[in-house]
């Protein structure tokens, strides 16, 4: 592990608002949780229940919020952003280096292969003809890359990914194991009782700063591109379909499946297993919640859930009723009982009158 002062490790997590309160020359050697740290350890506290146990902590240093008024005996580093201070403590505790460097005599690489300097392809990687990696690439094994496809600097393609003909992949991806970049997208036509496939010619195109999750599928465009722009993040097991547009810095979680030709504003959450029909459009800063089924134009800003999808707070109101439906179910039966008496009771006394 290195060993750092937390004079030097404020520098290092470049936090322009963080400030010591203690020992500047006391030396860490990890970041770990708040329980676990030692006192050779940073650790941090952002919330009531954890800075309320400050002064039981037993770490080197907690990285706080600026507005704490801390323990005179812990080392504190205040920060606007602990998590994230904390997050750049952890990268430069515990770096991402691959077991292997150089290209490996046991990858198979196409011919007019271009890379930058210290790319890492490793064994049992696959290499088409044409293809260009920038400087600092890395390439796990049974990693397949078709013909043509571009990867730009520091990108890091995780085991048993699949990235398909003309693909383009920019500068600082992540592409977590089992992802599928550029397979065909779901093009049919009828003909005769069966189904005609429509070639798929476009590509895929992802920006600088995407982390794409396990499992994704990204398919390719009918023509033109499937775009996945810049600091977009996926979590595992998330399909987007051809021609679909994700706007900047968009998180998409686990199991969210996206129709073609759909475009997503920048900003959006779209949360667990939520489903997006086909050729609409979410507008920047949207939120679609668990599980939502989105048929319509989501504009920007809205917050919806629900299938289909509909203002969160009605929603909320919806579920608060669900539980209640059985009773309600009762007491309708009971009026309508009554009611039928009522009517039962006018028609008799219709009767009475011309009798």
């Amino acid at each position: 592990m290195p060993r750092i002062t937390l004079s030097e490790l404020l520098r290092l997590i470049k936090d322009d608002t963080a400030d010591i309160r203690g020992d500047p020359e006391k030396i860490i050697d990890r970041a770990m949780p708040f329980d676990q740290a030692g006192s050779d350890a940073v650790t941090f506290a952002d919330n009531p229940e954890m800075l309320g146990r400050i002064g039981r902590c037993k770490a080197g240093a907690v990285i706080v919020p600026r507005r704490f008024e801390g323990v005179p005996e812990v080392n504190l580093i205040f920060s606007d952003n602990p998590r994230l201070a904390f997050a750049k403590a952890m990268h430069y505790f515990y770096p991402r280096l691959p077991g292997f460097s150089g290209i490996s005599s046991m990858a198979s690489v196409g011919r007019n292969f271009k890379c930058g300097r210290d790319t890492a392809v490793a064994p049992f990687a696959f290499i088409g003809n044409n293809v260009a990696l920038g400087s600092r690439v890395v390439i796990h094994p049974h990693v397949c890359i078709e013909e043509d496809v571009s990867i730009g600097d520091d990108t890091e393609i995780m085991p048993n990914v699949s990235i398909m003909q003309g693909c383009v992949i920019g500068a600082g991806v992540v592409i977590q194991s089992g992802t599928v970049i550029g397979a065909d997208g779901f093009g049919f036509t009828p003909d005769q009782g069966k189904h005609f496939k429509i070639p798929q010619v476009g590509i895929v195109r992802i920006d600088d700063d995407v982390e794409i999750g396990a499992l994704n599928s990204i398919d390719r465009a009918t023509f033109g591109e499937t775009r996945i722009c810049r600091g977009v993040k996926t979590d595992n097991q998330v399909h987007i379909a051809h021609n679909v547009t994700i706007g900047e810095h968009t998180i998409i979680v686990a199991q969210v499946g996206i129709a073609g030709s759909t475009r997503i504003g920048k900003n959006v959450i779209l949360a667990g297993q939520a489903g997006i029909g086909g050729h609409i459009s979410i507008g920047d800063g949207a939120v679609v919640g668990p599980q939502a089924g989105v048929a319509r134009d989501v504009d920007g800003g809205k917050i919806v859930s629900g299938t289909p999808e509909m203002p969160h707070s009605r929603w909320l109101r919806i579920q608060q009723e669900i539980s209640r439906l059985p009773e309600m179910k009762k007491r309708i039966r009971k009026l309508e009982k009554q009611l039928a008496g009522l009517d039962q009771d006018t028609e008799n006394r219709k009767k009475d009158k011309k009798g």
